[in-house]
């Protein structure tokens, strides 16, 4: 059974959501115009195919929509299927909907690619930025820049999440806070003694009306308005742009969490993760790391090393 906040939908409500899949891959991701447009096309073109319900459509639909592509090139269906997948792993970003029915689709063109991550210098150069600015410019956007990245990077918070934040959120005295994710569920995310030192820091400039920690107007500040900020100090930080996204940090956050030893359960918990099978992307480990583990970690070694 679909299972969405989206309860019916008429075609130009369709429509809508699918401009807002657009305006966030053109903002987020950098899509370029070509790309846009392909996507739009194969959303629309699907939408009209299930009557203007794709948004809410089941994993039988899905089903029947790749039957009716059986006629076309494999190279037609692969992209018609990711630009699907985004699709909906987007409604589900956005709590539009608690399932993600693309396992539906085909996948003639094998499993798609892992996604980016920053290594551990990248990071470094990055906190390095953050620190100049504060040590130079001493100014606001200095202080919310900081807490900003050490939010993202240090708890894996999603970008809705983080810049949704109430005011006081984050309390100077607990090493936690409770957040209430995708689905209306409720997670412990860990906040670490920096993390809450730069959110007190910029929290005494943020105007004690405000109902939000990253006010921007009348409301929060914007996923878009945080994806330009993060291009910007990554390109200080010498990071080329497409390297970089509120993701990108969370992925970071979750990979550099998996190769420190963290449980993979563990790591579910912490970004709330409905089914462990959305955590596992985070294991793309590298191989070197995978025999050196082995190579010191199995019992066979120690066996050896004791008769040795």
């Amino acid at each position: 059974m679909t299972t969405t906040k989206l309860a019916s939908m008429t075609a130009s409500e369709d429509r809508q959501l699918i401009g807002a899949f657009l305006e966030m891959m053109a903002a987020e991701a950098g899509a370029a115009a070509n790309t846009l447009a392909a996507y739009e096309r194969d959303l629309r073109g699907a939408s009209e195919l299930l009557a203007g319900q794709l948004a809410i459509a089941a994993p039988e639909q899905l089903k029947r929509l790749g039957e009716e592509w059986m006629a076309l090139k494999r190279a037609s269906v692969a992209r018609k299927a990711s630009a699907l997948r985004r699709f909906f792993g987007f409604l589900h970003d956005e709590g539009l909907r608690e399932d993600d029915p693309s396992p539906a689709l085909p996948r003639p063109a094998g499993a798609r690619p892992l996604p980016k991550i920053l290594d551990h210098g990248a990071v470094d150069a990055l906190f390095r930025e953050v620190e100049r600015r504060k040590q130079e410019e001493a100014n606001a956007a200095a202080l919310r820049m900081a807490a900003l990245v050490e939010l993202l990077y240090g708890s894996g918070l999603r970008a809705t999440e983080l810049v949704s934040l109430p005011r006081n959120a984050v309390s100077p005295d607990k090493p936690y806070l409770i957040l209430s994710g995708k689905g209306g569920k409720e997670r412990l995310v860990p906040i670490s003694d920096k993390a809450r030192a730069a959110v007190t820091e910029w929290r005494s400039l943020v105007p004690r009306e405000s109902p939000w920690l990253f006010p921007s107007g009348k409301k929060h500040l914007t996923r878009v308005r945080l994806y330009q900020l993060l291009q910007e100090l990554g390109a200080a930080a010498g990071i080329p742009p497409e390297r970089i996204s509120p993701h990108v940090l969370r992925h970071a956050f979750a990979t550099h969490l998996l190769e420190g030893g963290a449980d993979l359960r563990a790591l579910q918990m912490l970004l709330g993760h409905a089914d462990i099978a959305t955590t596992q992307i985070y294991t793309h480990v590298d191989s070197r790391r995978l025999i050196e583990l082995v190579n010191s970690r199995h019992p066979l070694v120690d066996a050896q090393r004791r008769r040795a």
